[in-house]
């Protein structure tokens, strides 16, 4: 499992934007600033939607106000899903919404989760991190994935 320290897996993650599906590497995202890059295991499951997005989009402001420069959640669906979750949920440009389709980054970093018993198979784990021109400086990985609580926005917010 990826810890505090370490370089941030590189692999890409796919977004939808008004040109259409791109690549976002994360060689080149992570690069040069400092992101708070947050994890759940679902686009519109009841924790993720009710809780732990809106908890970012609602401190996105104190966020970047103590120097971060962006603010990424992802999650192993796909771009479509992704984008749709972030327009329902008012995300506008507080959240950048990433797409880690095939659950590579969520491999990469060892932070998995077996949902099959809900029907979803591999997802990533619930957590948030920050990461530091590529290092991550923090790492908040909840001990359960329906539980809101080391990982939300205002524990990374005190991490800053």
């Amino acid at each position: 499992m990826i810890k505090v320290g370490d370089k941030v897996p590189s692999v890409n993650f796919k977004k939808l934007t008004s040109d259409g599906l791109i690549d976002v590497l994360t060689d080149e995202y992570f690069k040069d600033r400092k992101v708070a890059l947050f994890s759940v295991p679902g686009a519109f499951t009841p924790t993720c939607s009710a809780q732990h997005l809106p908890g970012f989009i609602g401190n996105a402001d104190a966020l970047k106000a103590k120097g971060i420069a962006t603010i990424a959640c992802v999650s192993v669906n796909d771009a479509f899903v992704m984008q749709a979750w972030g327009e329902s949920a008012s995300a506008g440009d507080a959240v950048e919404m990433l797409a880690d389709g095939n659950g590579e980054f969520a491999r990469a970093t060892g932070l998995t989760l077996d949902g099959s018993g809900f029907g979803l198979g591999e997802r990533s784990t619930r957590y948030s991190m920050l990461v530091d021109d590529g290092t991550i400086s923090a790492l908040n990985v909840e001990s359960n994935p329906g539980e809101l609580d080391v990982s939300s926005a205002e524990n990374l917010l005190e991490q800053l």
